[in-house]
Parts: structure tokens; sequence; C-alpha cells
């Protein structure tokens, strides 16, 4: 059995539940909620500025809605984009949205020859009661050939 230290070191709990209250009162320890990643991924028209902010934007947005997060339980989030995309930091439409309390990250994925152009990808870490099935993972416009077994499939299935 796999174990994973979600409460701290004196109390473990299996890494697909979440952890359950423990009797004896408050305290450190006592959460029920573990830490998700939520993932999505878009295609962006252009190398602009305005359309790496539009297409986070939406992006993100849908996270949000289909996982009904808020973003007081966001962890971090760290975006990615394709090397061709380079005109403005797409985490700038997170802080543009009010995320301004949460770890925001800004990377490039790696240069695979015949990888997807103009994509950007959002991970983000949501402290949720949710179960790993049960989260919603978006792809949209192009980038839903990334995950072709995700097309047609129920919220909380992908």
């Amino acid at each position: 059995m796999r174990m994973v230290a979600a409460l701290g070191p004196e109390r473990l709990a299996r890494v697909s539940q979440p952890a359950r209250r423990h009797r004896g009162g408050a305290g450190f320890g006592d959460a029920v909620m573990l830490t998700r990643g939520v993932r999505g991924a878009t295609t962006v028209k252009a190398n602009t500025r305005e359309a790496i902010l539009a297409a986070t934007s939406e992006l993100l947005g849908a996270m949000v809605e289909a996982n009904g997060i808020d973003t007081e339980h966001v962890a971090s989030a760290f975006f990615t984009a394709s090397p061709d995309l380079n005109a403005e930091f797409p985490a700038l439409a997170a802080r543009q949205m009010g995320w301004t309390h949460v770890a925001l990250l800004c990377g490039h994925e790696m240069n695979v020859p015949g990888s997807l152009p103009l994509c950007l990808r959002i991970l983000l870490h949501v402290n949720t009661e949710k179960s790993a099935g049960d989260i919603v993972h978006v792809y949209l416009h192009g980038a839903r050939v990334l995950r072709p077994d995700f097309e047609g499939r129920a919220p909380g299935r992908g």
C-alpha cells in the first residue's frame, strides 16, 4: 500500500483518498483536503500579447468553472507555452483575473520535433476534497488532439 504524508508525519492517508478528520479536536493535521493537479491546454491564434492573454483567460476560466474551483484553494499554477509563444507571460492573465495571492510560474515546453505549435498549457495545484477521478481536465481548440481519450467524456471522467 502506497502512503503519503498528507496530514503531517504522525497521520498518513492513502494517495487516492482524501484524508479523514482525526478524533480529538482541531489543530495541525485535521484538514480534509488533498492537493490535486488540474490540467488544461489550448492553442493560441498568434504569438501576440493579446492572443496569449485571451487564450490563457479562456482556458483558466474553463478550468475553474469545470471544477468549481475557489481561488482561495489554489496553491499554485504553472503555465507553459510552446517555444513559438513568447510575446507575453501567460500568468499575467491570471493576475488580471484577480489571482494576486496565488503562486504563479511560467516556462517553455520542451522543443520536441513535431509537437503542437502555439500551444499553451496550465497545471493548477488545487486543495480539494474531490477524488482524482472527479477532476475535470480541460483541452480546448487545437489542443484537443493532445488527449483524444477525453473527447466526449462526461465531467469527472478525465
